[in-house]
């Protein structure tokens, strides 16, 4: 992916949220060709030359100070993981070319998923790449050990499989957050050329992965509250917290629990039930779900 490129578009569409009567700028009758601020009027809030922005915005200002990309993110209102995002294409780290190799998890981390029965819990690699779970993440996620390598993959589960719409009540918070932190991803490695190819494959398969990817939003997977309805047990409300495996900083581990004595507790507990029978005979129930 072109760096410049992303960093053009995600300023654009950044400055087309922002009016100039938002900072106070005098606005001249004429039509205007652009929504929301021109780089001249963002320049000139930012205390820059509007040649200088020009160049920073086409990602061609060599060096660029902390202070101007504190102005510009000030301006313009960025949020945290905007910023985040910000300085990544402004300011991109060196990074070797990555080699197309599958990605793996250390066995440890697998333990540690395994020694969680009562809480669903799997592990996130690059571009989303689910790499480890548990078997209750199996049975309220997806069935991902019958999964192809290549399907183990939030996006494509979010965005391909038309079931997820019943799945996630609340599809379109989902699909927002799968774009956005994808996007972070695309910061950190605008050369993997895997993520080239997954956006490429979403954006003729999915009009509705198009619309979300066209918006450059951005937001880092933190922690949250998401619904998620089983065919089997019902809807199970959970919240999720992502860690960062120590010396592993394209792996994140996330964890979902659930509010005590609440009705998704008990869902879940009813789900966990039969995760632990599957343990000692193998009799898991034919109708365990194969969603994302």
């Amino acid at each position: 992916m072109d760096r410049r490129a992303e960093l053009t578009e995600f300023l654009k569409s950044r400055r087309a949220r922002v009016q100039p009567e938002d900072l106070g700028l005098k606005v001249f009758n004429g039509r205007r060709r652009v929504p929301g601020l021109r780089r001249e009027e963002l320049a000139q809030a930012a205390g820059v030359s509007a040649d200088y922005y020009v160049r920073f915005e086409q990602g061609r200002a060599e060096n660029v100070s902390q202070e101007i990309l504190d102005a510009v993110a000030d301006v313009l209102s960025l949020t945290d993981d905007e910023r985040k995002h910000l300085a990544l294409l402004a300011k991109p780290a060196r990074r070797r070319a990555r080699r197309r190799t599958a990605e793996r998890m250390r066995p440890g981390l697998q333990r540690l998923l395994d020694s969680m029965p009562d809480v669903p819990a799997f592990v996130l690699g690059r571009r989303m790449d689910v790499i480890g779970w548990n078997r209750l993440a199996a049975a309220l996620i997806a069935d991902f050990d019958n999964l192809e390598l290549k399907d183990r993959n939030i996006p494509r589960m979010v965005f391909l499989d038309p079931a997820t719409r019943d799945f996630y009540p609340q599809w379109e918070a989902v699909a927002d957050e799968t774009v956005g932190y994808l996007r972070m991803y695309a910061g950190r490695y605008p050369d993997d050329p895997e993520l080239a190819e997954l956006v490429g494959e979403l954006s003729i398969r999915s009009p509705e992965f198009r619309e979300h990817w066209a918006r450059h939003d951005v937001k880092d997977k933190t922690f949250g509250t998401k619904t998620q309805h089983h065919p089997i047990v019902g809807d199970i409300t959970v919240q999720y917290e992502t860690l960062q495996p120590p010396g592993e900083p394209d792996q994140l581990l996330v964890t979902y629990t659930v509010e005590p004595g609440s009705t998704s507790e008990q869902n879940l507990r009813l789900l966990a039930s039969w995760t632990a029978a599957d343990r000692e005979d193998s009799r898991f129930p034919a109708q365990s779900p194969e969603l994302p």
